[in-house]
């Protein structure tokens, strides 16, 4: 039985242009009225997290900055290492010209910088760091491995009263696949990233946010 949903947001409830879908809030909200809490789960910072919490009307939890952040029914927690991600974003910039994304000040557990570079060169750059690499199709984020989207959704839902298994997730790039991987029901949007639909229980024939009404109708509402 699915007692929660954990959506994330670029690419998943918005569209490419990072739009909001019109579709994928009014079956949020058609979730919310049916007791069904959703939970927010994206790179962004928190700030951002919790303004689309309020006005698309969520009330489970969130997971923010890629799993380095969340807020509870416990409050607000800092539980990725931005020091380390520090450290190799500033040997990074002696190799490479990269430029930091918007907002990037209010980052408190990553680093979060423009797609100019392909990931793969990213990566090999900083193989020699304790750092992981991910390319959100709208930024690269360097993150500290101990945490992820997966171990604080389970946090998070922990704190609610919810299992795992009875969460339903939707994303659809490769920052999403520790979040799918911990939920009881998998949901890839068409647009997804192959190795996200591949792990998928459910791949939606719709791309975006009409591929979340598409789920949530099917599975929840």
């Amino acid at each position: 039985m699915i007692k929660a949903v954990a959506v994330d947001v670029d690419g998943t409830i918005t569209d490419g242009k990072r739009r909001l879908c019109c579709s994928a809030i009014e079956s949020i909200r058609a979730a919310e009225e049916l007791g069904i809490p959703v939970i927010i789960v994206t790179g962004n910072i928190l700030p951002v997290t919790k303004t689309l919490s309020i006005f698309i009307g969520t009330s489970g939890g969130l997971v923010a900055e890629n799993g380095g952040v969340i807020e509870s029914s416990r409050g607000r927690m800092v539980l990725g290492d931005i020091q380390k991600c520090q450290e190799a974003y500033e040997f990074l910039k002696t190799k490479q010209p990269i430029e930091k994304v918007d907002f990037s000040d209010q980052r408190v557990s990553e680093i979060a910088f423009y797609r100019t570079l392909p990931v793969n060169l990213i990566k090999d750059t900083l193989k020699d760091f304790d750092v992981k690499i991910y390319d959100t199709k709208f930024a690269l984020h360097i993150t500290d491995p101990a945490v992820d989207k997966g171990t604080s959704l389970v946090r998070v839902a922990g704190d609610m009263g919810i299992l795992p298994e009875e969460i339903l997730a939707v994303g659809d790039s490769e920052n999403d696949l520790e979040f799918l991987k911990v939920a009881g029901l998998k949901v890839a949007v068409a647009n997804a990233a192959p190795e996200l639909k591949a792990s998928a229980d459910y791949v939606t024939q719709k791309p975006y946010g009409d591929g979340v009404k598409e789920a949530l109708e099917r599975f929840v509402l």
